[in-house]
């Protein structure tokens, strides 16, 4: 009967005008995806569009073109800048790859024991800012530093530290894309080719290697995105060594040179583009692995091969460690080198300059923001893009603007919200230097991630639940909460935690918006190291890192306890 109910619906529809096609449950989601179009619209397509407008006008307003382009590349110090981003994140890219391909190999790959472990250990640089490691190689390896005889005469302040404080908060990111792509894996190829008689060598040249060589491409293009427009690393510890992220903010703070800043900006924004439209390129091609033939491979034992990636391991897990740790010592020494009495001097950040404990505080209530307003709006636009039944054009403009945060580096999204949100003739103006812009920013920024996480989660959900709703005539919505928010609720805590502490460590995106009433954590630790408070610095630095781990905590917790209660029926 259920089915004749609904063919007999979908024939009387049949003659009916457009706008009574659909029922007042549909066009009401509609509405409310329209309503996401337009907010991706004003927050990232606008300020963009206004960015790129200010590269070619001057400081009246008046258009001139490519001339502000041409001042760049005729100013010597300028256009080194482009040389010398391009050689730290090429740099980068090949140490960073290849660290995280061996050390994702030696836990997907080997039989070395303590993986667990290994894997906490790794992921550690990824709850810091990336302020933590550059004052922790100050202290190191510093005109100062404990180990400052180990570079021989080097200086630390340049491309040697930019390259290392690159690296080591990066590799969390390239790690996690590498252990995915050398998860899954035929045994029947290894067997086919020891049967053979391919030596192992040739058996990882001719399998392994192309199996994993589309992570390793994606892993390539992270990290040199993640480089090229990183902000905090070069700032602290880049010295004289100029970087093009570095000459927007002096351009705009130092010189209040905001049309060369934009300039700056839109010539940051091209290779971030060209890497991210090529990965999604190569991504297209890529061909699935496994079938529903294949067979889990075990990896065998290789005591040599073993021991060498164990060994491998722990150097790593040594360095993350050892860099975390001086920050931590340093942010507990009383005077650097003079005396070295622990205490909780350098905690007490009201006493500083650039940041006191209300900036921590800031930055709790916007990661706290950023998590619930991010989730929910993210999760439920994702569902309506998955779920929702028609609107074709609506989704594919909302996945576009969706996806076009992910080209954007948080340094130029800043500087666009700049020249949008305070223009006197916006009406949203009233925002800016509040905490509202900061949420906005922060959840913009971070937007792609969290909507292709939804939007995998959802696809995994039968589409039939919606259809049977329908023709028992239940409102979608009611479907949603009932059914596909419990489903995905480990991704919906995945999203939070991902938003919480990318709110609480990012820098590049803030760091123009902030206003004295609004100053964070992050922002703080740019500005005590620039008032020459390095000590009071790192405390906040591991405070913020402190945080991080609290936040993954609670994570971990609520994913172990809550969804106990809402996963049943994942146990057979």
């Amino acid at each position: 009967m259920s089915g004749f109910s609904v063919t007999s619906r979908s024939s009387s529809k049949a003659g009916q005008p457009w706008y009574g096609r659909r029922g007042f449950d549909e066009w009401s989601l509609g509405a409310i995806l329209t309503l996401g179009i337009i907010g991706l619209f004003i927050c990232v397509v606008l300020p963009i569009y206004t960015l790129l407008s200010k590269s070619v006008e001057n400081k009246d307003g008046d258009f001139i073109g490519l001339a502000n382009f041409v001042q760049f590349f005729e100013t010597p110090s300028l256009f080194s800048s482009i040389s010398n981003s391009l050689f730290i994140a090429l740099l980068s890219t090949v140490i960073v790859t290849s660290l995280a391909f061996l050390t994702a190999y030696g836990i997907s790959r080997t039989r070395i024991p303590f993986k667990g472990l290994f894997r906490i250990v790794l992921v550690l640089p990824i709850l810091a800012p990336s302020l933590l490691p550059a004052i922790s190689l100050v202290y190191l390896f510093g005109n100062q530093g404990i180990l400052k005889d180990v570079l021989m005469g080097a200086s630390i302040y340049g491309p040697i530290g930019i390259v290392i404080g690159s690296c080591f908060w990066t590799f969390p990111h390239a790690l996690m894309i590498m252990l995915t792509a050398l998860a899954n894996t035929d045994a029947r190829l290894y067997e086919s080719a020891e049967v053979l008689g391919a030596s192992p060598m040739r058996t990882f040249f001719t399998i392994t290697l192309p199996a994993a060589k589309y992570g390793i491409i994606s892993v390539a293009f992270v990290v040199f995105t993640l480089v090229i427009t990183d902000f905090g690393v070069p700032k602290v510890i880049g010295g004289q060594f100029n970087v093009l992220a570095t000459d927007i903010y002096k351009q705009v703070i130092g010189q209040q040179n905001f049309e060369m800043g934009a300039t700056v900006s839109m010539i940051l924004l091209l290779p971030a583009i060209l890497t991210f439209i090529t990965d999604r390129w190569l991504q297209r091609r890529q061909s699935a692995l496994l079938t529903s033939r294949a067979v889990p491979w075990t990896p065998p034992i290789r005591k040599v091969v073993d021991k060498a990636f164990f060994a491998l391991m722990i150097v790593v897990c040594v360095v993350i460690l050892g860099v975390i740790a001086m920050a931590v010592y340093a942010s507990l020494v009383t005077f650097w080198p003079y005396n070295q009495t622990l205490s909780f001097k350098n905690y007490n950040f009201d006493l500083m300059d650039g940041g006191g404990w209300d900036s921590y505080w800031n930055s709790i209530q916007l990661a706290t923001y950023t998590a619930l307003i991010g989730t929910g709006f993210i999760f439920f636009q994702s569902y309506l893009v998955e779920k929702l039944a028609g609107f074709k054009l609506l989704k594919w403009f909302f996945h576009l603007f969706a996806i076009l945060p992910l080209a954007v580096p948080g340094l130029v999204l800043g500087l666009a919200y700049i020249f949008f949100f305070n223009a006197p003739n916006n009406p949203l103006n009233g925002i800016y230097g509040t905490m509202t812009i900061l949420v906005v920013c922060t959840i913009s920024h971070f937007y792609t991630v969290c909507h292709l996480t939804a939007t995998t989660a959802l696809k995994q959900i039968d589409s039939e639940f919606e259809s049977v709703s329908a023709s028992l005539k239940v409102p979608q919505i009611v479907t949603f909460w009932r059914v596909s928010l419990p489903v995905c609720m480990p991704a919906v805590l995945d999203i939070a935690s991902y938003l919480f502490v990318n709110a609480m460590t990012t820098v590049s995106a803030v760091v123009f918006l902030y206003s004295y009433n609004t100053s964070l954590a992050s922002v703080a630790v740019l500005n005590m190291d620039d008032a020459g408070d390095i000590a009071p610095a790192a405390a906040m630095a591991v405070m913020i890192m402190l945080t991080c781990m609290v936040a993954r905590l609670v994570h971990w917790l609520l994913g172990n306890v809550i969804l106990k209660h809402t996963q049943h029926w994942r146990q057979r």
